[in-house]
């Protein structure tokens, strides 16, 4: 079934989505159809699809076109509302230096990205606070060119692909997650979730954004590199037992970094890991890269933790031996990025 998305409404605010892929294609179809302005910041080909097709999501069997403004240049589309950003990690130092335009004195930037954010450390009052992760923002350029005050956190829990450039098909899962760097609640975090709310997500403002972020942490640091190493979805690694304990023991490391962080996770790596088994046959994010030759978030998923785990001084022998050899696995693919 095919239907066309509706129109705007009154009060729409502008929304500009960075990087159209699967998640970002999501967010902009269904903001778009909730009646938003909605523009998105793309590259090539996708643009000139884009602006004649609009985006077109599939879910629920039923595929729907939304029609989005479209552009190569940050300039064309001007000040935002609100800037989502959904590329991967490794493209975030070059979109940070093509975003300018789009964000003015109340604009709202949200990275919606795997992994430890650039920001996760930078505010006063947090543990290892000003510490930088090289292993996210080398020269600290992200840094410089989105301006903490802009940011706010979130945590994306859907799994989405793209068919074609510019075709979305949502397979499950809807929510999302907002809240304040800072780890406090705030107002804006919650305008933001009652817009992602009404949009038909299920979306909700977080008291503690941090911890949000290193709950989605403790699988996609196991689950992912690994598959990356093995070639094998979730259900095929969960059925082996020693890779069950592998996953038993980093998760381990990753709740001691978190304790040592002042960040209170109440999870069992084994209830952790019976969430994933319920899923069945998943193909992580890099193993989904690397059959498709794309570059893997290595360093921002696994890396950023080990980087955090020297700081503060946590021994983290089990994630260090896999992120090494799943760097040098995807150094041979051609999908890792040397900085």
């Amino acid at each position: 079934m095919s239907q066309q998305g509706a129109g705007r409404t009154a009060g729409a605010a502008r929304i500009c989505v960075v990087g159209a892929g699967a998640i970002g294609g999501f967010f902009a179809a269904r903001l778009a159809g909730a009646g938003h302005e909605v523009s998105v910041l793309a590259r090539g080909a996708l643009t000139g699809i884009l602006q004649q097709h609009g985006i077109r999501l599939t879910s629920g069997g039923v595929e729907t076109a939304y029609p989005v403004t479209a552009s190569d240049r940050a300039a064309e589309l001007g000040v935002q509302d609100m800037v989502i950003i959904t590329v991967k990690a490794p493209a975030l130092a070059s979109v940070a230096a093509a975003i300018g335009p789009l964000i003015g004195p109340d604009t709202i930037v949200i990275p919606a990205l795997n992994g430890i954010p650039w920001w996760f450390f930078l505010n006063d009052g947090v543990a290892l606070s000003g510490t930088r992760l090289k292993r996210v923002d080398p020269d600290g350029s992200i840094e410089a060119r989105i301006p903490l005050q802009h940011v706010i956190g979130a945590v994306v829990i859907a799994s989405c692909s793209t068919s074609a450039p510019g075709q979305v098909v949502h397979a499950s899962g809807n929510k999302v997650v907002f809240g304040e760097p800072s780890g406090q609640p705030g107002e804006r975090a919650d305008r933001v979730a009652a817009i992602f709310a009404g949009a038909g997500f299920t979306a909700t403002a977080s008291p503690d954004i941090r911890r949000d972020v290193w709950a989605k942490l403790l699988g996609n640091a196991c689950f992912n590199p690994v598959s990356l190493l093995t070639q094998s979805p979730t259900d095929l690694m969960l059925a082996d037992p020693g890779l069950e304990q592998l996953f038993v023991g980093m998760m381990n490391e990753l709740l001691a970094l978190s304790r040592a962080l002042g960040i209170g996770l109440e999870i069992a790596p084994e209830q952790r890991i019976g969430e994933t088994r319920k899923l069945g046959h998943i193909k992580t994010s890099m193993l989904q890269d690397l059959e498709s030759g794309r570059s893997v978030e290595l360093d921002s998923i696994v890396g950023a933790a080990i980087e955090a785990a020297d700081v503060a001084k946590v021994d983290v022998p089990l994630l260090r031996t896999v992120f090494s050899m799943a760097v040098q696995r995807a150094r041979m693919a051609g999908i890792y990025d040397d900085a």
